[in-house]
């Protein structure tokens, strides 16, 4: 079984790699119920995180907390080596240039383009020309497999899957170092959800991304994420790799992983980096 407590790390594996998001001992609750208790989790550079947990534990919450949206009570969050707590308003900024979010249902602008909405994190950080923006957003398009005719588009004009395709331009606006999905593939057919995971894939391998990658899709797990952390109990119960969680024996892990529903797969087939 998985040891179920993360022990400390000192920012980089033994194998060198570097952790970009670093979170310890987070504690974050509304009035009298507490969320996360003393939770701690590492993300290395260059990897696909996939983390999971049953609905309702707080994967969306720890999310917020991370990009400083939900206060916390207790406990630090590093970014990109930056202590959030201890950082000035210009290092907090610096910060979140580097970051990329795509929020579960894509969350764009609705009265903006397609390229409107992905010049959004240009105009709040950079002083760009139009024209600049007009052709950086578009090559953003090409970059997440949509055409150029749907810069043009308003989100009420696009498939699910488009929207997904154009808030992850919108992502990648500032070409960041590690990006933040929220449900990724949630509402996209089984077709449309493999090409998304494999356009993660791509980016990561093509762009150098960290992706944290909050997400309930076996698939995804099974096909794109170098490692999963599993929530529950309020904090990490375990992290490894999907052959690793294959073997855990905790309820919850088991049922999920290898349940009614599970996927039975061969994982000597897979094609990822694990």
């Amino acid at each position: 079984m998985i040891e179920a407590e993360i022990q400390p790390l000192k920012g980089t594996r033994a194998d060198g790699q570097e952790s970009v998001l670093s979170v310890r001992d987070v504690t974050v609750g509304f009035g009298d119920k507490l969320i996360l208790d003393k939770l701690s989790l590492d993300v290395y550079r260059g990897e696909i995180l996939g983390f999971v947990g049953a609905s309702g534990t707080g994967k969306s919450v720890l999310l917020r907390t991370v990009l400083g949206l939900t206060p916390k009570r207790s406990g630090t969050v590093s970014l990109l080596g930056t202590d959030l707590d201890a950082a000035t308003d210009d290092e907090k900024m610096q910060v979140d240039m580097r970051l990329g979010v795509l929020f579960q249902h894509g969350a764009l602008f609705s009265a903006l383009t397609v390229k409107e909405n992905i010049q959004v994190p240009m105009r709040e950080y950079l002083d760009l020309p139009r024209s600049l923006m007009d052709e950086l957003s578009l090559l953003k398009l090409e970059l997440v497999g949509l055409p150029r005719d749907a810069a043009g588009k308003f989100p009420s004009e696009l498939s699910g899957g488009m929207i997904k395709r154009a808030a992850l331009a919108r992502a990648l606006a500032l070409d960041p170092d590690i990006v933040f999905l929220d449900e990724p593939t949630s509402g996209l057919d089984p077709i449309g959800a493999a090409e998304f995971d494999e356009l993660v894939a791509k980016l990561r391998d093509t762009m150098g991304l960290t992706v944290y990658m909050v997400t309930h899709d076996l698939d995804s797990l099974f096909s794109v994420c170098d490692r999963i952390a599993v929530l529950g109990q309020k904090r990490v119960l375990m992290e490894g790799t999907i052959e690793d969680m294959m073997k855990v024996e905790e309820p919850w892990v088991k049922s999920y992983f290898r349940g009614k529903r599970a996927r039975q797969i061969d994982l000597s087939a897979r094609t990822g980096t694990l």
